[in-house]
């Protein structure tokens, strides 16, 4: 029996969702896709159709799995982390088969968890044998590439420079983008090798902690800046003028203009878009600091998968502002998931190339797959 070639095969026709869905001009359902992100803390699918907006969303899925827990330490991925993660991940392989996601149109990838373990290989491929689950290990380029690309919608038409900052759990990705004509190009990137799980594993916070605990979390994070970090003086005086601003992305970031917004509960379409200013950052910062660990963990955009996380997000976003004076931030709830579909559907809609070859008519038809 063949391998499976990217994503779960479907076991008969009643696994296919009946239901309203987008149509496209002659008529017909559209077509979905899927992107999945296997991340050092998260595993998270979205499935959507294309629509004249982007697309529409169909199913989306999110855990958190802390797959990157310990790794810092061994080098290795925990037995118990590959056994949260996998689980996640066959509950997401179910939800790909009812959806009906043709594997070329499902892209999974994997990023700094399984980059840096030296078993994550191994992973990916006990995930492809069990699972169908074709993961594929990310760099740190595309990673931020394709954050970038999920995040462009929000960038403020009137700035010059924009600095996106990808926080994520084992590792952040940040892209400086400079105006250039009517576009926004990258002109410079860098990860550090600091995330949520990783800072804070390396920072425990002690009892009664206080600024010193945080402030050796940002010292941190602005060394691992100062190491690689892009310098250039025309991107600095377009930040110190105004006419440049932050967009800050992840789960962590999320929570933080949850509690500035004083959400009972979280409400995405109330947190994606917001622009927060430098001085509200630093007082949800300190809110939380103020509320200690029960407390974060009872608040209702953090709870306790995120209660001992959130802080070292707060910190990194922190040390990124000191970098990078701005005065405002634009809080993304959408990155390297929203990047893949994105190009995914692009893709799909580039014409048909015709070759010559054996067939009715002595022409074929071909065109170039969406990457898997």
């Amino acid at each position: 029996m063949p391998e499976p070639d990217g994503a779960p095969r479907r076991r008969d026709e009643r696994s296919r969702v009946q239901g309203a869905s987008m149509r496209d001009s002659s008529g017909r359902d559209g077509p979905v896709f899927g992107a999945l992100d296997l991340g050092t803390n998260n595993c998270r699918l979205l499935i959507a159709r294309p629509a004249r907006a982007g697309f529409r969303v169909v199913d989306s899925f999110s855990r958190i799995v802390r797959l990157g827990e310990g790794l810092s330490r061994t080098g290795r991925l925990d037995e118990a982390a590959m056994d949260r993660a996998y689980d996640a991940l066959a509950l997401c392989a179910e939800r790909v088969v009812r959806r009906g996601v043709d594997s070329a149109r499902l892209n999974a990838v994997a990023t700094q968890a399984c980059r840096q373990a030296e078993n994550g290989q191994e992973f990916i491929d006990r995930v492809r044998r069990g699972t169908g689950l074709k993961l594929r290990i990310i760099d740190p380029v595309e990673e931020a590439r394709l954050s970038v690309e999920g995040c462009i919608n929000l960038f403020d038409p009137k700035a010059e420079a924009v600095l996106v900052i990808d926080v994520g759990g084992g590792s952040t990705e940040l892209s400086w983008l400079r105006k250039s004509g009517a576009e926004m190009k990258t002109v410079a990137w860098m990860s550090a090798p600091l995330g949520v799980v990783t800072l804070a594993e390396r920072h425990p916070e002690p009892a009664g902690s206080g600024e010193a605990w945080y402030e050796a979390m940002v010292g941190d994070m602005s060394a691992a800046l100062s190491a690689g970090s892009f310098d250039d003086d025309e991107f600095r005086r377009l930040f110190a003028t105004g006419q440049g601003h932050l967009v800050g992305t992840s789960g962590a970031i999320t929570s933080l203009a949850g509690v500035h917004l004083n959400l009972r509960r979280y409400q995405r379409d109330r947190v994606d878009g917001l622009w927060m200013t430098r001085a509200e950052c630093d007082a949800a910062a300190g809110k939380l600091k103020a509320l200690g660990p029960k407390g974060r963990a009872a608040e209702a955009c953090i709870g306790p998968d995120r209660a001992d996380l959130v802080l070292a997000g707060a910190a990194i976003l922190d040390a990124v502002q000191r970098a990078w004076p701005s005065e405002r931030v634009r809080v993304a709830d959408r990155g390297l998931r929203e990047g893949m579909l994105l190009q995914q559907m692009r893709e799909a809609r580039k014409p048909q190339r015709r070759r010559r070859g054996r067939g009715r008519g002595g022409q074929t038809a071909g065109a170039a797959a969406p990457e898997t």
